[in-house]
Order: structure tokens, then sequence, then C-alpha cells
């Protein structure tokens, strides 16, 4: 568990697909920044396929919010070839225009894909429902990632 301002806390790292289900889960203490889990996150992505062949690990496109708007993100994004809607940070953007021409060019944004970002906060909405998850009485973390594993298979067997 990790300590935060408030006393021990953690965060559930998710990715979603597009008719919000949980596609991977890792949890980590509450002061981890969001960013640092991102590749993680997007490794233990496996889609089964019908019929034989090997999980499918690469989603066809990504909308993120801004916590995820740096380099490392968007190179890792790059090299496995995946579509992504991410938007530029402000303080980053005011960087990237004070150094003019050297600053490079603005990062692509899609405003459609990303209307469709909302499918995360509605999938973690989903695993809410469940009352363990919401009031998160397991002390242990693995016991935890339990609890959130159970109610992401209750999604996935109901949809």
């Amino acid at each position: 568990m990790g300590r935060s301002r408030g006393g021990f806390t953690t965060k559930l790292h998710l990715s979603a697909d597009g008719r919000c289900r949980p596609l991977s889960l890792i949890i980590t203490p509450g002061q981890r920044a969001d960013c640092t889990q991102f590749e993680p996150v997007l490794e233990n992505i496996r889609v089964p396929r019908i019929g034989p062949g090997r999980p499918r690990k690469t989603p066809d496109s990504l909308a993120a919010d801004k916590a995820y708007s740096n380099g490392p993100c968007r190179e890792y994004l790059r090299r496995r070839g995946i579509r992504h809607t991410i938007p530029e940070k402000t303080d980053s953007q005011a960087a990237r225009l004070r150094k003019g021409s050297r600053g490079g060019r603005p990062p692509g944004f899609d405003e459609e894909r990303y209307r469709k970002r909302n499918t995360v906060e509605r999938a973690i909405n989903r695993l809410k429902q469940c009352r363990a998850v919401a009031t998160r009485y397991d002390k242990r973390g693995y016991v935890f990632l339990g609890t959130v594993t159970a109610a992401a298979l209750s999604i996935w067997l109901r949809t």
C-alpha cells in the first residue's frame, strides 16, 4: 500500500474496450503517477481470437487524457503502431511555442475519437457497482486485485 496525505491508498490503472469492459488491470500505491503504468497496462491486454490463433495484444486506437501526454508514452505508441488521441498539456504546448520553429509541430488530435474516452470512466463506474470494489475494505493489494478481477469477470459475463 502506498501512503498519501490522507493515509494508505491504492490506484487502479485499467484499459477498457468500446463496450466499457475492462481489458487489463494493475493496482499500484496511491502516490504512483499514472504515466508510469501506461506501458504495463497496454502490455497486459490479451483478447482471445475466435478460433485458432494467438490472442490480440494491440488495440486499433487509443484515447487517453492529459496525464499520458508526454514523450515516452507517445514514442511507445508510435513504436507499436497504435493510433492515439491524447490532448497536449498547456505547459508543454507553451514550451513548444516558445521554441518557435525548433519546437516542432503539434501532435495530431481527433476530437471525435477523444469523445469516446469516457468508456474508461464508465468501466470504472461499472466496477464500482460491486460494493467490495467501491468501499475497498481489503487490506492487502493482491486481495483487492482479486476482488477487482472478479468484478471485471462479472462485467464480461453480463455483456
